[in-house]
């Protein structure tokens, strides 16, 4: 039976492209459509990307437009050079971003260890607190005063000899490297400080002093015998008995650093005082023993060492005349370390190594979290700049503290006091301030029949004493050092009354209580806690530092 193709059905035909979709009616059926004639089928394709390039051409992108139309709009440039160029920039941000990244992290500084948190506080045990009334200061006495250190927001102190000594150059003149003088207490008065500061958050530094010990040493007495093992143990050289200088080096303390030995019947070196021996430290012994001194320390559980008179410890083997500062001046004369160049008895080659050794056993001890131990070391080298450079650049040595000066109010005035402090607090590096100078002290005068120190006896001018005097704690007797016998080993300053911890507590506008503020300023503000520093606003008269929320802001006068 035929049927006729209705008009319909003719335009449907027409509009199909899939030939098996053709109606039976049309003498076909779905599987005559697979029988195509080879070829028909890509060319059917081909056609239907003709005719949706030719339907598309005019007409912009669109959301849901088929893939060949959108990859015939993405092949051109105006969209294939955009894409292309995004693609490179975002590369090339995402490089330059952890470039940045890696610069900054390797750049910036590491966390701040304790001993770069606060100012290191520094207490001349015989000066700071007398707890038994015998004019003295002791460890008890430190130990009573540390909430003095709480007020300051102090985190580390810094203790002067405290060993076993004869005193000849207070303390350090060591008798014995594991002991306590009883002068200041007993082991158990220092373990019981270091237990209390260490439950208070704070760090104790004691003072090594590598270079010499004292003539009553047990190692002198059998060096000076010549006992097998310890003959080496000072330098030792052959001399006349009757004129003991083996060469014109000079004691700090002045005169010929040779001292002949009856006992030996040798001279040794002593580059301070006649009873402070030097330690040869070309010896491995030596270096051993005091090695083993550091670690009884660090095992009794102190967070560090300063590191006394460095630059002394080598000597050259050679024993040559050093040459003189004046040519001209009869050698004889020659009686002060400022009349030479000592090119032969400081800052050797090797001394420094031994200073990584050193730090490097310290390193050991330094595992534990927040326990790291501390090592500085004082040298004086004055103007000769790059030997003092010669300690920097490394981790193993941190940097050099010097002390042993006048007194700021002394040497600068008391106009000066509050601006140094300032100073000190928000300038770069670790600030270091010597007992009394939160309060202003000034030096003491000390009339000849009061000279202690050594140095003092021999010129009164370089006398130490002046700077070490009883600490001013309130107008109590005595400033409140000892206020339980008219009893003080140097004079007390006459302005205690006035200039004391107690008074200037209560004054806001006192040296003390702008020391405690800006100590409260550097570690609280990260700009001075790191080191960088901005301003908002500086004249001839006043410097004006940046807001930070919370608190007020600092202006300092620049008298101020």
């Amino acid at each position: 039976m035929s049927f006729k193709k209705e008009p319909d059905a003719m335009e449907l035909g027409e509009c199909t492209r899939n030939p098996g979709y053709q109606d039976e009616e049309d003498g076909g059926s779905v599987s005559d459509s697979n029988t195509a004639v080879p070829g028909e089928k890509e060319e059917d394709s081909a056609a239907v990307k003709l005719d949706s390039a030719e339907e598309y051409t005019q007409l912009k992108p669109y959301a849901g437009m088929p893939k060949e139309v959108l990859l015939l709009y993405s092949s051109q440039a105006r969209y294939r050079v955009p894409r292309e160029i995004l693609f490179w920039l975002t590369v090339a941000c995402t490089l330059t971003l952890v470039g940045l990244t890696i610069t900054v992290i390797a750049l910036s500084p590491r966390c701040l260890s304790w001993w770069q948190v606060s100012p290191v506080y520094q207490v001349y045990p015989r000066s700071f607190k007398d707890s038994d009334g015998d004019g003295v200061g002791d460890l008890k006495g430190i130990q009573e005063k540390l909430d003095h250190f709480e007020y300051l927001n102090i985190k580390s102190i810094w203790i002067s000899p405290f060993y076993r000594s004869p005193m000849k150059d207070f303390g350090y003149d060591v008798e014995d490297f594991r002991d306590i003088d009883p002068l200041f207490g007993t082991m158990e008065d220092f373990e019981e400080l270091l237990a209390e500061m260490h439950s208070k958050g704070l760090k104790l530094i004691m003072d090594f002093i590598p270079n010499h010990t004292s003539d009553r040493h047990r190692w002198f007495n059998l060096s000076r015998t010549r006992d097998p093992h310890y003959k080496d143990y000072y330098v030792w050289t052959d001399c006349n008995a009757s004129a003991p200088k083996p060469n014109n080096w000079v004691s700090v303390f002045g005169n010929s650093s040779w001292t002949y030995d009856e006992v030996r019947g040798q001279c040794y070196l002593h580059q301070f005082l006649k009873e402070q021996p030097d330690l040869n430290f070309r010896n491995e012994h030596v270096r051993k023993e005091m090695t083993d001194i550091i670690h009884f320390w660090l095992k009794k559980g102190v967070d560090g060492f300063r590191m006394d008179a460095v630059k002394h410890i080598l000597e050259a083997t050679h024993l040559r005349d050093e040459p003189q500062v004046d040519p001209n001046k009869p050698p004889e004369s020659i009686t002060t370390e400022w009349d030479l160049y000592h090119d032969y008895t400081t800052s050797q080659v090797g001394l420094h190594d031994l200073l990584r050794e050193w730090r490097a056993e310290m390193d050991s001890y330094s595992r534990e979290p927040g326990r790291y131990r501390f090592m500085v070391t004082e040298s004086y080298d004055y103007h000769e700049v790059d030997k003092t450079m010669m300690y920097y650049g490394t981790p193993l040595v941190k940097e050099s503290w010097n002390h042993d000066r006048p007194r700021i109010a002394s040497s600068a005035g008391q106009t000066y006091v509050r601006v140094i402090n300032m100073l000190l607090l928000t300038l770069p590096g670790t600030p270091t301030t010597y007992y009394g100078e939160e309060i202003g002290m000034e030096n003491i005068n000390v009339t000849d029949s009061q000279i202690q120190d050594p140095a003092g006896k021999y010129n009164a001018s370089a006398s130490r004493d002046p700077e070490r005097s009883p600490m001013q704690w309130s107008d109590d007797l005595n400033a409140g050092f000892n206020n339980k016998t008219n009893t003080t080993w140097l004079p007390v300053h006459p302005d205690y009354r006035t200039v004391n911890v107690e008074v200037q507590m209560q004054d806001e506008d006192s040296v003390l209580s702008q020391y405690s503020f800006l100590n409260d300023l550097r570690q609280s503000h990260l700009p001075l806690h790191r080191g960088w520093f901005c301003y908002v606003h500086a004249d001839a008269t006043c410097l004006r530092l940046p807001q930070r929320a919370g608190r007020t802001q600092p202006s300092f006068p620049h008298s101020a």
